[in-house]
């Protein structure tokens, strides 16, 4: 139907992250803070969880991944509810940080996937050497790999659009390390067309055309892995905003 005069026609989740958390000891499958979903492969565990951090100011979350089997992970997600040419242009920012930069993967953007074992290796994307490996058939958004031979280097990944998903790391680096202990803010807009934009701190990094589905529904996705095992990683997560225009047809 034609959207109400009055009535909220674009959809708006800001999370702060200013006192729910997900605790260490918590040993159910999947949880929730805000708006958001945590899932993860292992996030049972009583060693993962997402922390407020009350040691930085502006309201903190601090993800922690479990750290028993190689590929375990953390993430927050939404529900598959964001349809390209229905709600473009989407928005999705988010404002991170990491302690340092080994034995970890970190993707935020939007895929088509989001289970209770959601993993980033197994179901969603994977980077070695030079070579990125597209698992999920839709995704858009930044990575992250210490396995990438540029390994502090975001890249802006895509996969299941008109245009085919870049796999060669190097084509897609975005020229802009991640640095321990210093916030970075990541910020990906989505037209109805299709067409992708990455930002790192304001500057435009990339415009792809055609680089995401516009009929298949997404869900936003801000995941950590761990590669290998005997530390739990971290990310802290400043805030997360996503927007979008409202389906009216529905």
């Amino acid at each position: 139907m034609a959207e109400v005069h009055g009535a909220k026609g674009r959809i708006e989740i800001f999370e702060d992250f200013t006192g729910p958390e997900w605790i260490i000891a918590e040993t159910a499958a999947s949880g929730a803070i805000g708006a958001f979903r945590i899932v993860g492969q292992g996030v049972a565990d009583t060693d993962a969880g997402v922390l407020i951090n009350e040691t930085l100011l502006n309201g903190v979350a601090t993800m922690t991944s479990p750290n028993a089997s190689d590929n375990d992970s953390v993430g927050l997600v939404t529900g598959t509810m964001f349809d390209v040419a229905l709600m473009g242009t989407i928005v999705a920012e988010c404002r991170v940080q990491f302690a340092d930069l080994d034995t970890k993967e970190f993707f935020f953007g939007f895929s088509d996937l989001n289970t209770d074992v959601h993993s980033m290796e197994g179901v969603l994307i994977h980077g070695a050497s030079t070579t990125i490996t597209l698992t999920a058939s839709d995704l858009v958004g930044f990575l992250l790999s210490s396995e990438l031979t540029d390994d502090e280097d975001w890249h802006m990944v895509y996969n299941g659009g008109t245009t085919t998903g870049e796999t060669t790391s190097t084509s897609i680096d975005a020229d802009d390390d991640a640095v321990a202990g210093e916030w970075q803010i990541l910020r990906l807009e989505i037209a109805p067309n299709g067409t992708a934009r990455w930002y790192i701190d304001g500057v435009l990094k990339q415009t792809q055309a055609g680089a995401v589905s516009t009929t298949t529904n997404l869900a936003m996705n801000c995941m950590l892995e761990i590669k290998g095992t005997g530390s739990n990683e971290t990310a802290d997560i400043d805030y997360i905003y996503i927007s979008a225009n409202r389906d009216w047809t529905v």
